[in-house]
């Protein structure tokens, strides 16, 4: 079995977007597929995952809701964060002048993570030779 690959936070969410039905609909497949530990996510994304329900969304989840959601989650592997992430995160800032929280991102090859699927970063590029690529393309 290769190596999971990593998804970015706006995957996550468009799975739960009803104003986006053809990337709903992909983006449950990669959720189920995350599930099933094909891909793997990290504690940002489910901290700004969770934020963007709670806070950002036209119609916000309620806490109960979001609980829900995060225990429907809770088989998707998940890269913790820790001092070693966060200096990582501070190199991937110089190194490609991305923002901090990108690099934390990028900071996932701990996971030894193949490609990357965003649409926030850079679709074809390699940093630290993780391959980004557009989950909705």
């Amino acid at each position: 079995m290769s190596a999971a690959e990593f998804l970015d936070t706006n995957v996550l969410l468009y799975a739960y977007d009803h104003g986006a039905l053809q990337k709903q609909s992909i983006a449950r497949e990669f959720v189920r597929r995350a599930a099933a530990g094909e891909y793997v996510i990290s504690v940002q994304v489910l901290a700004e995952f969770s934020a963007t329900l709670l806070h950002r969304f036209k119609v916000p989840m309620t806490p109960a809701m979001m609980i829900s959601i995060l225990d429907s989650l809770s088989t998707v592997r998940v890269v913790l964060l820790d001092e070693e992430l966060v200096r990582r995160a501070v190199e991937a800032h110089v190194q490609y002048s991305v923002h901090f929280y990108d690099g934390m991102i990028l900071a996932a090859q701990r996971a030894s993570c193949p490609r990357i699927l965003s649409e926030d970063l850079n679709a074809g590029k390699e940093y630290f030779g993780i391959k980004v690529e557009k989950p909705f393309a």
